[in-house]
């Protein structure tokens, strides 16, 4: 190998991990990405669901409809996806601190109703930072849970890949 292929390889590996670590909000392509994996996980199910992605700001990405899912389940999805990032924190963690009593009771009726306070909702983190927010409404809250949680959990493969 001669010091050009050296320098070449030694080039592009600085590239890749200086654009992995700059990743400050998820973009178009691993929302797409990301939903495809919690849909594949949502057939396994047996569920027809609407998967949303925001972004940092928590502005929808991407919004997918599978087929058979709920008119109802968009709004709350979209939304789900907005609470998590506005919030810094799960829908499911909202829901335990909005409840009668505690610290953020009659917080959904802020923000012009875009809040959620059920679960369904996950932040999205890379390198400890939020970058946006996943939303999964169409199913039972478990189910919703359970799927918001697997697709953060598959971030990192889809932003590593």
């Amino acid at each position: 190998m001669t010091n050009d292929n050296i320098a070449n390889i030694v080039e592009t590996i600085v590239k890749e991990v200086s654009q992995k670590a700059s990743v400050s909000s998820i973009n178009l392509c691993m929302a797409k990405r990301l939903i495809a994996k919690v849909e594949g996980k949502a057939k396994e199910m047996g569920l027809s669901v609407v998967v949303a992605v925001s972004d940092s700001a928590g502005n929808p990405v991407a919004v997918e409809c599978m087929d058979g899912s709920y008119l109802a389940s968009y709004d709350i999805a979209v939304k789900k996806a907005y609470t998590v990032v506005a919030l810094k924190m799960s829908t499911l963690t909202l829901k335990n601190l909005s409840q009668p009593g505690q610290s953020l009771y009659g917080i959904q009726f802020t923000n012009d109703g875009k809040l959620v306070i059920f679960g369904g909702g996950d932040p999205l983190i890379y390198n400890s930072n939020i970058i946006g927010g996943i939303g999964v409404s169409g199913g039972s809250e478990d189910q919703d849970v359970e799927l918001s949680e697997y697709g953060a959990k598959c971030l990192n493969e889809i932003i590593n890949s």
